[in-house]
Formats: C-alpha cells, structure tokens, sequence
C-alpha cells in the first residue's frame, strides 16, 4: 500500500547522478552532466558525430563542443531533454511516488528526473543509470484503472500507485492516462480528469474521426469500452515503429515538440501560428508540411480546440530519409482555452478569429491563397457535426 505522508520525506532525496548517457534506439548519442551553475551541460559523443544527427537542429546542432544549456524555462535543461520528462498527469504520479517512498519531489532536479525516466519515456531518447522506482503491482481492467485514477485526483493516496506509475508515469498532458500494448502495438489510452465531462473519451474519439475526414494526418484511435462510461480514447503511439518479428520490442522514433525545439515552455502563450509555420517550413524544408500544418490550425480554430500550446505540435525524424516531418495531430477536442482564446495566436488574434485571419497566416507563410481558401472551407464544412460537442463544453 502507498499513501503519503508529511512526516518521513521532508528531509528526503535521491542522489544526483554525476552524468546521464543519452541514447537513441541504443546507440550513444552523448552525455549530460549538471554544472556548478545550475544549468546543465551536453556533449555530442564522437561515434554519433560521424553517424547520427542533430537531436535539436536550432539549438543543438550536430557539433564537437558542450553546449550549456539556460536555467529558464526548463530548470537548467535543454528543450529536447526537457521533452522527455512527464508533464500534467505524468508528473503528478512521479511526485506522489517519490513521497510514497519518502523522497521529497521539490528537491528532485532534472538529471534525476531523467533517470527516472530511464528508458520509459515518449519518444526515442533514453537515459542511464536509471533510477528505478516502481514495484510489481496489477489492475484488471481499464474501468479500474480509471477509478484509481479519480481517487489519486481527489487525494493523496492509492493503494495501486505502483502500477498507475507504471502505467503511466512518462506520460504528459493534464488528463490521466496509461502507455500499454493492445494487439501487440503501443497505444496510449487516457481517462476522465476531475474536470471533464464523462463522456470525454468519446468526444474526443469523434474529433480524432472528423480530423481525419478534413483530411488532417490522425494516428490509429480507437474507443475502449466502458461500463462506466461511453469508452475511453485511445490512440496508436506514433513514436513507435513495431518491428515484424515477435517478441522484438518496437523502434523508438525520435520525437520534439515545438516548445522544446524553440525552447519555449508551453505554458506561456506566446506563439503565432506564422512562427509554427516558419518553424515547420525550415526543419522539413517541405511546403506540404507546411500545408498540413496550416489545415491543422483550420482545424483547432473550426473545431474550437484552443488548447493549442507549443507541445501539442511535434516532429519526428525519419533516420532512413534524414529528414523531419510533421508529426500526426494528437490532443484534439473541444476545449476553450485559457481565458477563451488560444494558446498560440492566428495573425495575432486569440479570439475572434476569421476566415481573412486565417488566410493571413497563409499568405505571410507563402501559401496559395487558393489552396488556403479551399482548405480552409473545406475544414470549416468537415467539423459542422462537431458543433453539439462545442455547445456542451463552453
């Protein structure tokens, strides 16, 4: 049993690792080490210089020297690695565990946090030594795990805090969700918060549904069945490439969102769509991707998901092509954004936005203005039926 209390952790910690080992898909691509600064320093290893790649192209690029990082926004790491650890939800588990354990989380810094991580973490960036915390616990099935999942949201204990840890404890975003296997693939499958309506998980199946009809990139999803509710969304992982011989784990696709290539924190809303766009266009070099892009914002704005933050937009990078591309959309539903507007801004605007708004971002990022109208219209035409949902949820 795991609960928490005040009394044995408040002089508590892990010990700091003197270094962390990077790896990708099990191949070194450097090594990270805290300076007497505070921030922390990062260094290419030889062998990944004559053959891998830049893990961070603005802000790491594939060069023999140490790179240190600032201590804003990401406490002295580097965006790419900051990346790696949970965020919301996944957070929120690693910190009630260490006080379960006795540890206090305050004073947990970020190389240990990492090795926490260890090889648990989205996409392909791994760490070691790890440090392990979990034990061998298990919940039947996902209505349980979604009970358990509420209780640790309204208190500060769970007897099954092992495993929701495992299950979940490298995962981001504010809703709580697991990283499991279902027919032999690696899927993400996430649950009601505190604050969303019981049918959430539909919802948001219904939104993945109309994305892909508007003709925007979607990962696999499915609806879980429930006997609490109308299912729980669940989503392919995008950031795993399941190889064809059983038993053999999947290859881990290397994945950055923008907050982390621009070394911006998420939460704060300073981004334009125009600056995604630019982004986009100089990592993929590629106006299609820059197209998918722009239907995407069509989307979020049509659609009135205006939790659109900098981490919610994510690139991978094909080893075979050596490229970047944009990643599938993920994490869309109706939401009404901070305050009512959107996190990252369409020609300036939050709020109010309008079809000359949105071909305005178009024409700065160099697309056709006939291609943006008819994507435009053909997006605003795809997401009429999502309306019922956008009336529900504010």
């Amino acid at each position: 049993m795991n609960k928490t209390t005040d009394a044995t952790y408040a002089n508590q910690t892990l010990p700091q690792p003197g270094n962390l080992r990077v790896l990708y898909n099990g191949s070194l691509v450097g090594a990270l080490a805290q300076t007497q600064e505070e921030t922390i320093a990062f260094e290419y290893g030889d062998e990944w210089l004559a053959r891998g790649f830049s893990i961070s192209p603005l802000s790491l690029p594939l060069e023999k020297r140490v790179f240190i990082s600032k201590y804003l926004p990401f406490e002295g790491l580097h965006g790419v690695f900051d990346n790696s650890l949970p965020d919301g939800w996944g957070r929120l588990l690693v910190d009630r565990l260490l006080q379960s354990k006795g540890y206090d989380p305050v004073a947990i810094r970020p190389l240990t946090r990492l090795s926490i991580v260890g090889a648990s973490g989205m996409g392909a960036l791994t760490y070691e030594p790890q440090t392990a915390l979990e034990t061998t616990q298990t919940l039947s099935d996902l209505d349980t795990l979604a009970a358990e999942c509420a209780h640790i949201l309204n208190s500060n204990t769970s007897e099954n805090l092992d495993e929701l840890f495992r299950l979940g404890g490298s995962s981001g975003g504010a809703r709580p969700k697991i990283l499991t296997t279902y027919e032999g693939e690696d899927w993400l499958i996430k649950f009601p918060s505190s604050y969303d309506q019981p049918n959430v998980g539909k919802m948001e199946y219904e939104y993945a549904l109309a994305a892909l009809q508007c003709g925007i990139d979607v990962p696999e999803v499915r609806l879980f069945p429930s006997k609490r509710c109308e299912g729980y969304f669940g989503v392919r992982r995008f950031d795993r490439l399941p190889t064809a011989t059983p038993h053999v784990p999947a290859t881990r696709i290397h994945t950055i969102c923008a907050g982390a290539l621009l070394e911006t924190s998420h939460r704060i809303p300073n981004l334009d769509y125009h600056t995604l766009m630019l982004l986009t266009l100089k990592l993929t070099n590629d106006y299609d991707e820059v197209l998918r892009l722009y239907r995407l914002m069509c989307f979020n704005v049509f659609a009135h998901n205006r939790d659109d933050h900098a981490r919610n937009f994510s690139y991978l990078h094909d080893p075979t092509a050596h490229r970047w591309r944009l990643s599938p959309a993920y994490d869309l539903t109706c939401n009404p954004g901070m305050h009512g507007e959107h996190a990252t801004t369409i020609n300036g605007k939050g709020t109010d936005i309008t079809l000359d708004d949105l071909l305005a971002v178009a024409d700065k990022t160099g697309l056709s203005q006939k291609e943006a109208r008819s994507t435009a219209q053909e997006v605003q035409e795809g997401t009429q039926a999502l309306k019922v949902w956008s009336s529900k949820s504010g």
